[in-house]
């Protein structure tokens, strides 16, 4: 068993493994939705379609909009006919992509790798070209055409692998993306945003609360175990976010008024607080951030937040921590394992004030 620093330590926990969602509920809103409030120290167990009960007209609620891609890649080496998998990571305007993937044996550049569809199709071809660190390449697809219209033939869902082994059924395709995701560029979801329907979000905006978009296109990185000593060792991987300067006046005005900026998810928190981090107040920004939110972090934005249960020693856990309040968010977590909360992308939620 791996040893962690004292300072690590503090972010593990057991959890039992039928605790772990391998599938979404039918019903969205019917997740359970643990309400947090930092002020009284209390704990509440509701379900998501109750979340307008805790919601002001006056509020917003900053919703990030990117959309999953079918960016996990299945195939067999062209050469030896052994198994090959691959995650997708970005293009350029060459129309060269840069993955991760692994394999049996040493991968050479000039090597085809023959991918399968989803549906069992075979023969889409990609050329390894240059190798990178960390598992990474450059690959080139040898059919032309834009890159994620290609990755809705060829790509499957990338599902965690805690959920089936990272395995897709077809539901995945409709439930591992959030109602409102109409931005492409995400590798993962942003999960907490999977608990809202048309219905629940038609509510809320009548109440007078305002719908923010923001975008933060969700790494492979994000669920990386830390691996160093101390927390300010880590480095963090980069993600690609907007918020457009309507968004910061509509989050701005509502602030001003007396409402609460509330967000939806830890990428929304890390949207708000990367395009704060120059000046100390919110402002327009687009471009790559690496903000790592941990103890001693001061927010400047955020005022609550929703957001799934995470993964131990994971740096979401380490945000939600910081933000909600150490001992606060452990007897938090603790009651969810006793009350069988369920955890993880697919799991249920909580709600922080």
């Amino acid at each position: 068993m791996k040893s962690f620093s004292s300072e690590l330590a503090v972010y593990d926990f057991d959890l039992p493994h039928e605790l772990i969602a391998q599938s979404p509920l039918r019903h969205r809103a019917d997740a359970r939705l643990m309400v947090v409030n930092r002020a009284e120290q209390s704990i509440q167990h509701f379900h998501v379609r109750d979340i307008h009960q805790f919601l002001r007209p006056e509020d917003c609620l900053v919703l990030n909009n990117t959309k999953v891609i079918p960016a996990r890649l299945i195939g067999r080496r062209a050469s030896t006919g052994g198994s090959w998998e691959g995650l997708f990571l970005s293009f350029d305007e060459h129309g060269f992509w840069k993955i991760m993937c692994k394999t049996r044996g040493k991968l050479q550049p000039g090597e085809k790798i023959d991918l399968q569809t989803p549906e069992g199709r075979v023969g889409f071809p990609l050329e390894m070209v240059t190798k990178l660190d960390q598992g990474n390449w450059v690959v080139r697809p040898l059919e032309k055409g834009d890159a994620f219209e290609l990755l809705q033939r060829v790509g499957w869902v990338p599902i965690p692998p805690y959920i089936r082994n990272g395995r897709m059924i077809p539901s995945d395709k409709e439930y591992y993306q959030t109602v409102y995701a109409s931005q492409p560029g995400a590798v993962a979801a942003p999960t907490a945003g999977l608990h809202f329907t048309p219905q629940l979000l038609q509510r809320i905006q009548e109440m007078g609360v305002d719908l923010v978009p923001v975008i933060l296109h969700v790494g492979a990185g994000t669920f990386r175990p830390i691996s160093v000593e101390k927390l300010e060792d880590h480095q963090m991987h980069e993600e690609w976010i907007d918020i457009s300067e309507k968004a910061v006046a509509r989050i701005l005005r509502r602030h001003e008024s007396g409402g609460r900026v509330i967000a939806v998810g830890t990428t929304s928190v890390r949207v708000l607080e990367s395009a704060s981090l120059e000046s100390g107040q919110l402002q327009p920004f687009t471009g790559q951030t690496r903000l790592f939110i941990k103890p001693g972090y001061k927010f400047r934005v955020t005022d609550a937040m929703m957001t799934n249960f995470h993964l131990p020693l994971s740096t979401l856990l380490i945000l939600v921590r910081t933000f909600g309040g150490d001992e606060l968010l452990k007897r938090a977590y603790h009651e969810a394992i006793q009350e069988k909360y369920r955890f993880f992308s697919y799991g249920d939620a909580m709600l922080i004030f």
